[in-house]
């Protein structure tokens, strides 16, 4: 879906705002949901003609057309998931080509990254993606860039304006994971990126209800090249999916705030727990990551890094004395979940074996401390 006009509201009333239908008298207030495979179609089509669910469908526009607002794009385009917005936006990589990627980010995009080595000679450069020398010196060469920031896990800060203008003088696509901030918390594409991508299926959605993915792009090209690849690949979204998903929209910039809220005060709390060895949270004046983050970011984020004293098996037993706080994995949701990420053999073996990476929520922040306290005094003893 194509977004033309800049809107001159402010974030908070573009979510709730963006992606209605006219104003009709008598007309929905919310875009209908349209469950139909196929639409009426004879001759020749002119373009925008609605033809097969696989190609376009009009239950993908709102969403599409309210995250393009939020993010200050051109043109919004909606996937099945995460990982399918991902493949569409480096996927353009030439065989033997070069990546640069971050060596901590979502770990299944780092294993898209090791598949194309392997079929396809792919070299990926990973980088300390907080070292904007050391990726500077990787772009030489390269074809695209891969930036979350912060990182997940670890929470690095890239220095966005340097790094995405440093691509655009050497002709790298780059491509940058906004899942974690939010447009709410960076645009990356006022800062210079060529394609911003989300896993809508975390902050975007915000309840745990769907998996969906999504792009944005201010170029024309980039745009007809992203829903080529959807529809050839058929990583297409459901409508339902997509209709829960701009449902979810409109309580953004709420659970956002509060969230952040939340894990700002957790932070400081838990950086003067005994039984804590070491908090990340960009929010601290002592993260690596503070002063950058504090630049260019609107709002630190809602997730935090946690490793309690006595190791990885400490860890496992903060999670088992947990009782508001869920184990399980993914994020962005309302309620507050956490999990150990070393538990998967596929995590990078740079993440610590007893960091925990808690996803705050937007219950009581009382409750959450609490919970949090009592798991932690019982390592402790």
């Amino acid at each position: 879906m194509t977004h033309d006009a800049p809107s001159p509201l402010s974030p908070a009333t573009v979510a709730v705002t963006a992606g209605r239908p006219d104003r009709v008298q008598g007309g929905p207030v919310n875009p209908p949901v349209v469950l139909s495979s196929t639409f009426v179609n004879q001759g020749v089509s002119a373009p925008g003609d609605l033809l097969y669910g696989r190609m376009d469908t009009e239950t993908w526009h709102p969403f599409e057309e309210a995250l393009a607002a939020l993010e200050g794009a051109r043109h919004g385009v909606v996937f099945g998931s995460g990982m399918a917005a991902v493949v569409a936006a480096v996927g353009a990589v030439p065989p033997a080509g070069v990546v640069v990627a971050p060596r901590h980010a979502y770990q299944v995009s780092l294993g898209y990254l090791d598949d194309l080595a392997a079929r396809h000679g792919v070299e990926v450069r990973r980088v300390d993606i907080a070292d904007t020398d050391q990726v500077l010196t990787a772009l030489d060469g390269a074809h695209v860039l891969l930036v979350e920031s912060p990182t997940n896990p670890m929470l690095e800060v890239a220095d966005l304006p340097v790094l995405l203008a440093a691509a655009r003088e050497r002709g790298v696509r780059s491509v940058v994971d906004n899942t974690f901030a939010t447009p709410l918390g960076q645009r990356p594409l006022d800062l210079g990126a060529d394609i911003v991508v989300h896993s809508v299926t975390k902050y975007l959605a915000g309840h745990s209800d769907v998996v969906l993915g999504a792009a944005v792009t201010r170029d024309d090209a980039l745009a007809a090249e992203l829903r080529a690849y959807r529809t050839l690949h058929g990583s297409i979204a459901g409508p339902m999916e997509v209709w829960l998903a701009l449902r979810g929209l409109r309580t953004l910039h709420l659970r956002v705030e509060r969230a952040n809220a939340n894990a700002a005060e957790l932070a400081r709390r838990l950086a003067a727990h005994p039984a804590v060895v070491e908090v990340r949270h960009p929010s601290l004046p002592d993260d690596p990551g503070h002063d950058r983050a504090a630049a260019q970011m609107n709002g630190f984020g809602a997730i935090l890094g946690l490793r309690p004293r006595g190791g990885a098996d400490a860890a496992d037993a903060v999670v088992a004395a947990l009782r508001l706080w869920v184990p399980a994995t993914s994020l962005g949701g309302v309620e507050s979940t956490l999990e150990r990420r070393r538990r998967f053999p596929t995590e990078s073996v740079t993440v610590p074996e007893d960091l925990l990476r808690l996803s705050v929520g937007v219950e009581d922040v009382e409750d959450l401390w609490a919970d949090l306290d009592q798991a932690l005094a019982g390592t402790a003893r």
